[in-house]
C-alpha cells in the first residue's frame, strides 16, 4: 500500500509514531510518505540545522519526508499554541495537499485536532480515506491542563472533533477508555480500535551502569527515581517534589532526579533549591537515555489528578516498561492496571505526596534481586503485549479495511 503519515511532528522531534512507525511500515513493503512541519518540538524553537522555508523535501532513510511551514512556539501561551497548531494545518491542507501524491490511505496523529482539516482537505481533494489516530482527547486535555477554558471555545473544539471523527475512514485510540469516550460521544464502537502505543525502543532500554557517569550527574551512592520527560501542568509534579522532602527525613539515599524541559521546570527548580535528594537535569536526545536509565533505580510516571487521566496512558508508560526498571506509576486507571497486570512496580494515587514517599522507600527497601525480578517482568510483558511489531500488525489490517 502507499500510506502517507500525516503529522506535525516528525523525527528529530521526539515522536514514537514517527520515524520508527515508517521504518517499519517501509520494512513490510510499503510505500510511505511523510507530509510534517519543521521540528521545534518540545523547546519552540528549530532545531540547529533546520529553518522554516515555503517547502522542503528531504528523505530519511529512504522515507520522502514533506515539511510545511508553522509558527514555531511550545510554551503556555494559549495564543501562541493556536498559532502554531493552525499554521501547520494551514500549510499541510494547501501546500502539503499539493505536494504529496495520492496514498491508499492517510495515518493521522492528533493532537492537534487542527490537524484534520488537512485530513478533510485530502480526502475530499483526492478521495482519501483516513485513519485517525487518537493519542488526546480535545477538549478535555486542554480543559484539565488549564491551557483553555472559554466555554465558547471548548463547545467549538468538541464539534469540530465531532466533525473529524465523523469524516474518518477509522479511529484508533490508544486506551480502553478512550474507547468508552468515544463511543458516548457517538462514534460507533465498530469504528474504533484500541491499539496501546509503543515506545522508541532503541532509546527506551538501560544499560550496565556507568560509574564515572554516575559520578558526573551526581547520582552515584544513591537511590535514583528517575522522572523523564516533559514537566507541564499535566504532571502535577508539586507532589513529588512534597515526597521528596519526605524522603529526605527517613532515607537519605533516596534521590529524585528530573530529567527533560517543560513549562514548569523553572518553577520547580527554584522550589527545589536546597534540597539535597532532588536533582535537575538537562533535556536529554533519546540516544542518551540508556545510559541515564542504567543509573536508574526506578522510574516515575505521574499525572494530576483528573479524571481524563484515568483513561489515558502516559506513553512514558511503555518505554519504561521496556527499560526493564522498577516504576512508580501515580495514573489511577487504565495506565496503572498495566504496571500491575505486568508486575513492574507499585501504583500510588495522582497528587498524593505520602503514598509516593512510601513507594519510593518500600522499593530502596528491596533486594537487588526484587528489584531485577521487578524490572524484567515489565519488560517481557512490553515486548510480548506492546511492542512497536505488534502495534503496526493492528494498524496494517485497519489500512488493508480502509484503504485496501
Amino acid at each position: 500500500m502507499k500510506i502517507l503519515i500525516l503529522s506535525q511532528f516528525f523525527a528529530p522531534e521526539p515522536h514514537l509514531k514517527g520515524l520508527p512507525f515508517a521504518r517499519e511500515l517501509k520494512a513490510r513493503g510499503h510505500e510511505v510518505e511523510v507530509l510534517t512541519g519543521f521540528p521545534n518540538y518540545p523547546g519552540g524553537r528549530v532545531y540547529q540545522g533546520h529553518r522554516i522555508r515555503p517547502w522542503q523535501r528531504e528523505y530519511m532513510e529512504g522515507i520522502l519526508v514533506n515539511r510545511v511551514p508553522l509558527y514555531p512556539s511550545h510554551d503556555s501561551s494559549p495564543v501562541r499554541r493556536i498559532l502554531n497548531y493552525t499554521s501547520f494545518a494551514l500549510s499541510a491542507a494547501t501546500l502539503g495537499a499539493l505536494m504529496t501524491e495520492r496514498p491508499d490511505v492517510v495515518h493521522v496523529y492528533h493532537p492537534p485536532p487542527s490537524i484534520g482539516l488537512a485530513a478533510v482537505v485530502l480526502k475530499a481533494l483526492k478521495g482519501v480515506p483516513f485513519v485517525y489516530d487518537v493519542q488526546d482527547l480535545w477538549p478535555d486535555t486542554v480543559a484539565a491542563t488549564g491551557m483553555l477554558s472559554n466555554p465558547w471555545a471548548l463547545k467549538a473544539i468538541t464539534k469540530w472533533c465531532d466533525f473529524i471523527y465523523r469524516q474518518a475512514g477509522h479511529v484508533s485510540v490508544l486506551s480502553p477508555g478512550f474507547k468508552r469516550v468515544l463511543t458516548a460521544r457517538g462514534v460507533p464502537a465498530e469504528k474504533i480500535t484500541v491499539i496501546r502505543n509503543w515506545c522508541d525502543e532503541d532509546a527506551s532500554r538501560s544499560v550496565e551502569y556507568d560509574d564515572a557517569e554516575a559520578e558526573r550527574l551526581g547520582m552515584k551512592g544513591r537511590f535514583n527515581i528517575v522522572f523523564a520527560g516533559t514537566m507541564g501542568k499535566a504532571q502535577g509534579l508539586d507532589s513529588v517534589l512534597e515526597a521528596a522532602e519526605i524522603c529526605a527525613g527517613r532515607n537519605p539515599a533516596i534521590q529524585f532526579v528530573f530529567v527533560g524541559g517543560g513549562t514548569e521546570r523553572g518553577r520547580l527548580e527554584a522550589a527545589s533549591a536546597g534540597r539535597g535528594n532532588v536533582r535537575f537535569l538537562p533535556y536529554r536526545q533519546s540516544a542518551e537515555m540508556p545510559v541515564l536509565f542504567g543509573l536508574a533505580d526506578a522510574l516515575l510516571v505521574h499525572l494530576k489528578k483528573d479524571p481524563l487521566f484515568e483513561i489515558t496512558i502516559p506513553s512514558k508508560t511503555q518505554a519504561y516498561l521496556a527499560t526493564g526498571k522498577p516504576i512508580i506509576i501515580g495514573v489511577a486507571g487504565d495506565a496503572a492496571d498495566i504496571v500491575r497486570e505486568a508486575g513492574a512496580g507499585l501504583a500510588v494515587e495522582s497528587e498524593n505526596a505520602g503514598q509516593i514517599a512510601e513507594a519510593a522507600l518500600r522499593l530502596a527497601g528491596m533486594g537487588a534481586d526484587r528489584l531485577k525480578e521487578m524490572g524484567a517482568a515489565g519488560k517481557d510483558y512490553y515486548f510480548r503485549e506492546l511492542s512497536l511489531r505488534r502495534g503496526v500488525d493492528r494498524f496494517e489490517e485497519i489500512f488493508q479495511g480502509v484503504g485496501g
